[in-house]
């Protein structure tokens, strides 16, 4: 990718740039057929590559492990395999080693404005 500012941050709190890369790779490669590793990718623009990664599919590997990750229903988790158990708790774990104070503002700071909002 062109040389613009890249964050580990994503604006799917199910994912990390980082941590799923292989997942990223795999998933483009299976929904668009594209190579991230060459020359011709590397001149695609970061919000080229946002949008793409927005888009991929629920039937990409990374679209099924952000589904699992971001389960709220309890009665589908309860039914979840052995290996969806572990990807699920996984990323809970991961998540909560990787919560920073910064996150902590950022998260509080947008519930008061939802309250703000709500409640006058």
């Amino acid at each position: 990718m062109s040389g613009e500012r890249r964050t580990r941050e994503s604006s799917d709190p199910c994912y990390d740039l980082f941590e799923d890369w292989e997942l990223i790779v795999s998933s483009f490669l299976s929904q668009y057929g594209l190579r991230l590793s060459t020359r011709e990718f590397q001149t695609v623009s970061w919000d080229e590559f946002r949008s793409l990664l927005a888009g991929i599919s629920p039937d990409t590997v990374l679209g099924r492990v952000v589904a699992i990750r971001g389960e709220t229903d309890r009665e589908v988790i309860k039914h979840f395999t052995r290996d969806q158990k572990r990807i699920y708790d996984e990323w809970k774990k991961w998540q909560a080693e990787n919560f920073t104070e910064e996150d902590f503002s950022r998260d509080m700071e947008n519930l008061e404005k939802e309250f703000a909002m709500l409640f006058g």
